[in-house]
């Protein structure tokens, strides 16, 4: 399939042949035409037959696909220093203008599975970075892991009626073979749709992805350096151990044979928290643990702590990192009990088509919202934002693209902590 390109270079090719061979016959028959129209017009026709030959062997597949080639190399070349911070606004943005410096898209987008996270070209001014996805085909593109070619402007979904994108090409862009996301080249006219852009367009969203996954195995190998998967198993919170250990001393006296109890079920929790590897652990287990855990909190706090469950009989079998609920719990208390009152906990686990997904939820102070906004990005600070930060990177790390923590909180109202782990087929955990 010929690009608009190179029909409107045959075009003019034809064009040119035609008007200078109507002047060389005129020049032939004419008796009295100067003889120097004459050699014009044949050098002319001479040229235009070169220029033919010259613009075919350019479009040959062969010389077609080296170019493709070189392209695509030379993209993935200029975006791989940003690639290696993993998909990000600002590694997105990045490889969006590179990407729409070195082709012929009007415009350039990339979007994780649910936000746009870097958009250049046409459409700036109403594509916002960080908006949802508004293309139904590029959802579709990421829920099927499949190309889509829009050829019409209804398609792109704009709201924007005076917006010039009316062409789409849409590939997925994927991390351990799923869809993160996708790469959109958009073009101003669907004769720009042609087998050559599709092709480069595809080629380059395997390169990136290729990219992202390597730099995922790159994350993951600095974390798994720096001991980061296994912290929080070796961590106790020192508040934590230094309040259970007054508890237990003020029971003593009041009542030894609560205080002999309980000092020797944390004797039993401190040696699992240090003696456990990383693992999967059924989530019965885990929710035991979590159990004893509030133990404690109970003999500091008394009624002030109120836990309730809603576990699905399905979720108590499903396999979990081991030590992902408690320090949520543990954040719950720490960071969100009141002066007075009583804090209610809520923890509920569902299977899911996604996979299993697992909520702990507070009636307590909240968290600032400057705070929220950043709670999961490394450099947070201490305490409230390592933790959650650790848990995330674990549950991403096991799982892949699609796993995490998701925190809402409102002031004076609460905090909520959704965790998903998306399936994974057997075998194919990435615990290091």
């Amino acid at each position: 399939m010929q690009s608009g390109r190179t029909v409107i270079i045959d075009m003019l090719l034809v064009f040119a042949a035609t008007v200078l061979a109507i002047v060389a016959a005129w020049a032939l028959i004419a008796a009295d035409a100067p003889r120097l129209v004459t050699t014009v017009a044949l050098s002319g026709l001479t040229v235009a037959a070169l220029g033919g030959i010259i613009a075919r062997f350019v479009r040959r597949p062969d010389h077609i696909q080296a170019m493709q080639s070189h392209l695509i190399l030379e993209i993935a070349n200029e975006s791989l220093a940003y690639l290696r911070q993993g998909l990000n606004e600002t590694s997105a943005q990045a490889v969006c203008r590179i990407s729409l410096s070195e082709t012929d898209a009007a415009a350039v987008a990339i979007t994780d599975t649910e936000r746009i996270l870097g958009f250049a070209g046409i459409g700036e001014d109403h594509h916002e970075v960080g908006g949802p996805i508004l293309t139904r085909a590029t959802r579709e593109a990421i829920d099927h892991n499949e190309l889509r070619i829009l050829a019409n402007k209804s398609d792109i979904g704009c709201s924007e009626k005076k917006c010039l994108l009316s062409a789409a090409i849409v590939v997925p862009l994927e991390m351990r073979g799923v869809a993160a996301g996708s790469l959109k080249f958009y073009y101003t006219t669907p004769r720009l749709l042609n087998e050559t852009q599709v092709t480069m367009a595809e080629g380059l969203a395997k390169l990136l992805s290729t990219q992202l996954d390597l730099s995922e195995l790159e994350r993951q190998t600095q974390l798994a350096t720096r001991m980061e998967l296994k912290a929080l198993q070796a961590q106790i919170n020192p508040h934590f151990l230094f309040n259970t250990i007054n508890t237990i001393a003020s029971l003593i006296r009041t009542d030894p044979g609560c205080a002999r109890e309980l000092l020797r079920d944390f004797a039993a929790f401190y040696r699992r928290t240090l003696e456990s590897s990383e693992e999967l652990v059924p989530l019965e287990r885990e929710l035991e643990y979590v159990r004893n855990y509030l133990n404690f909190e109970h003999a500091r706090f008394g009624d002030r702590i109120e836990v309730t469950e809603k576990i699905e009989p399905g979720a108590l079998d499903e396999l979990v990192p081991a030590f992902i609920v408690q320090p949520i719990v543990e954040n719950a208390i720490q960071h969100g009990m009141k002066a007075d009152g009583v804090l209610h906990i809520r923890i509920s686990a569902a299977c899911t088509a996604r996979g299993l997904e697992m909520t702990v939820q507070d009636d307590g102070v909240g968290i600032e919202p400057a705070r929220l906004s950043r709670i999961l990005e490394p450099g947070t600070g201490r305490g409230l934002g390592i933790a959650l930060m650790n848990v995330h990177d674990r549950l991403k790390g096991y799982f892949g693209p699609g796993s995490g923590l998701e925190v809402s909180s409102l002031m004076g109202q609460g905090t909520s902590v959704a965790m998903t782990m998306t399936h994974v087929e057997a075998g194919d955990t990435h615990a290091t």
